[in-house]
């Protein structure tokens, strides 16, 4: 119990730390820098940081505590996969309005938390994955290394992740109203960035 408070302390400093880096940072091309500092840098914008601290805490307050790790899995899995579809074909009509549409979406379903079908949760995280990975992908900076870029943002959205498993953590026995909140919260700045 004790390892788990330390790692849960331990995740929450490093994506503290990579949020802070979030003011200097931007989301989408022109990072400059090598490979893994640009890999870094590209999650900490607001849309995918949002995204990938609420699969997150959604996946803590869906899942079995056992499983909870499942839903960072599966959008690391996604992102990988999109990431190199992006890096293959590079910009993608489209894909910055799918983003923050995945935030809204996910907005939602953390509102909606343990109500609804897990599977359906899922492929909702699964898609998102997909579709950041796709905006990663086609933003790499080519004259970097591949290999550094993509573990730099897998580095990233792994902590991100961890900030919101351990968000969900803390929030876990929080009103169904605070959950609610915070997906009206998170869907209404996905509104924000679609409308940007």
């Amino acid at each position: 119990m004790q390892a788990h408070k330390m790692t849960s302390k331990l995740s929450l400093a490093v994506s503290a730390g990579l949020m802070l880096a979030c003011g200097v940072a931007e989301a989408h091309p022109g990072h400059g820098g090598h490979g893994l500092s640009a890999g870094l840098i590209h999650p900490l914008g607001l849309d995918h940081l949002l995204a990938m601290v609420a699969v997150g805490a959604w996946s803590t307050r869906a899942l079995p505590a056992r499983r909870a790790a499942l839903g960072p899995l599966v959008f690391m899995l996604s992102l990988l996969a999109g990431a190199l579809v992006g890096m293959a074909t590079g910009a993608i009509g489209g894909v910055e309005p799918l983003v923050a549409t995945s935030v809204v979406l996910l907005g939602l379903l953390l509102a909606g938390g343990h109500r609804g079908s897990v599977s359906g949760g899922m492929a909702l995280v699964a898609t998102a994955g997909l579709v950041h990975g796709l905006a990663h992908g086609a933003e790499w900076p080519a004259a970097t290394s591949a290999l550094a870029y993509v573990v730099g943002f897998l580095l990233s959205t792994a902590a991100l992740h961890g900030a919101g498993l351990s968000l969900g953590l803390v929030a876990r026995r929080a009103s169904p109203r605070v959950w609610q909140l915070a997906g009206a919260l998170l869907g209404a700045s996905g509104l924000w960035l679609l409308a940007r």
